[in-house]
């Protein structure tokens, strides 16, 4: 893979997709809608000649294939709202699948667990597709456009990644509390403190992905990102404090509470079919992973704990 475009560069994991991809020699077209927030990611590159930008809209799949035309692979790392999916997950991916399509393009495509629904199995790619909630169900849709017959041309593959953490973050769960705590602010915790859950380190998931996306036969399929083990957000605060020395309150908010504040906030009106993951978890497994491309990257949570916090009490300076 010598040139890659990251659509939704920018946003949380597309910041590290680029990182690794530059790690590994590549070059690299970042894709947006804000020229502002490209220029100021090939500067924190340091202008990188191996760095370039295209503006351009997601849901306008000529954008793409404009700025795509000469890569041999597409990162799609785009995102949309919870309060939005409803109307523009499926044109999201109808449109980046029209764009690859018509180039000829291989397509990796970053997505979540949500179509599982709860664990009734090892969480293999074998896992039932049994969502119990709008967005699993939704999600569900988007995998069955993404491998449809209709793409002729394009070949594409779904990563899929439980919660995470790292230092571009942006719209985890565990954000407000890690933000609070660089910040030595009162914050919240969303879910179940003592429940222990899988988190991935966003630089160790980008490493995965594009291990992945260089072997051939890695597309029409789905792939899971495992994280580094499982920890409880009472571990999470304890270590962080420890970082720190940062002690001020964090307080869980249960699904009730959450259905409370979504009476005046539709952001978390829509996370209350979600809590169940916060209070059962589920647990990816990697031995699809291990078993054909090779050693799952682990890094150890005090570390990437302590890389994420330094960079968000930077940006409190």
């Amino acid at each position: 893979m010598k040139t890659a475009i990251v659509l939704g560069a920018t946003g949380g994991s597309g910041q590290v997709m680029v990182s690794e991809l530059l790690n590994r020699g590549g070059e690299v077209i970042a894709f947006g809608r804000s020229q502002r927030k490209l220029k100021a990611l090939i500067k924190e590159h340091d202008n990188n000649p191996k760095l370039t930008y295209a503006l351009g809209d997601i849901f306008d799949y000529q954008t793409i294939i404009e700025a795509a035309k000469d890569v041999d692979v597409i990162f799609q790392c785009a995102n949309v709202k919870y309060q939005e999916m409803k109307t523009k997950l499926l044109p999201l991916g109808e449109s980046v699948m029209k764009a690859a399509d018509a180039l000829g393009k291989h397509i990796v495509l970053v997505d979540g667990i949500y179509v599982y629904g709860h664990q009734v199995a090892k969480g293999d790619e074998a896992h039932p597709h049994q969502p119990h909630t709008k967005k699993g169900k939704l999600r569900v849709e988007f995998e069955q456009l993404i491998f449809n017959s209709k793409w002729k041309n394009a070949k594409a593959l779904i990563v899929r990644l439980p919660d995470y953490y790292g230092p571009t973050s942006q719209n985890s769960y565990l954000q407000p509390t890690l933000e609070g705590i660089a910040a030595n602010k009162t914050s919240i915790f969303i879910g179940n403190l003592k429940t222990p859950r899988e988190y991935v380190y966003l630089p160790d998931a980008a490493r995965m992905i594009v291990t992945i996306a260089e072997k051939d036969d890695s597309y029409g399929e789905n792939w899971n990102i495992p994280g580094a083990g499982l920890i409880s957000g009472k571990e999470i605060i304890k270590i962080s404090r420890q970082i720190t020395g940062n002690q001020k309150m964090v307080i869980p908010l249960t699904k009730s509470t959450i259905r409370f504040i979504g009476l005046f906030d539709e952001f978390m009106r829509e996370i209350v079919e979600i809590m169940y993951l916060t209070k059962e978890g589920f647990i990816l497994s990697g031995e699809k992973y291990e078993k054909r491309i090779g050693t799952i990257p682990k890094t150890p949570f005090k570390e990437g704990l302590r890389e994420t916090l330094r960079v968000l009490m930077a940006k409190e300076k």
